[in-house]
């Protein structure tokens, strides 16, 4: 498995708009083609008002096929047209397993 790190840099105050729309219109069509949403977080410490999502994929095949599809999809450059003034940046990172030792996904029973 290989995850996808998706950071949003927006304007200073617009985070909790990005993710009233995303709810609203992002959301749907990005869970639906893409599968594997691992999970969608704002900063608190740091860059501020930086959006992260994480999504998990099997391969880089699987990710390819998913976000030729996602760019395609007419819901989805609906919600990219609501949102584009908000953003500054996109920093985007395709991470590995470092070690087939370390769970993608530890258990409950793993955590110190």
């Amino acid at each position: 498995m290989i995850v996808e790190q998706r950071d949003y840099l927006l304007k200073p105050g617009a985070a909790a708009h990005y993710v009233r729309l995303w709810e609203e219109y992002g959301r749907g069509p990005q869970v639906r083609i893409l599968g594997n949403l691992l999970g969608c977080w704002t900063t608190e410490v740091g860059d501020l008002n930086t959006l992260v999502y994480l999504w998990g994929f099997e391969s880089l095949e699987d990710r390819a096929k998913r976000r030729a599809a996602l760019a395609e999809d007419d819901e989805f450059a609906s919600f990219r047209g609501r949102v584009r003034e908000l953003l500054v940046r996109q920093t985007n990172r395709l991470l590995v397993p470092a070690t087939e030792h370390v769970p993608v996904f530890p258990s409950e029973g793993g955590r110190g």
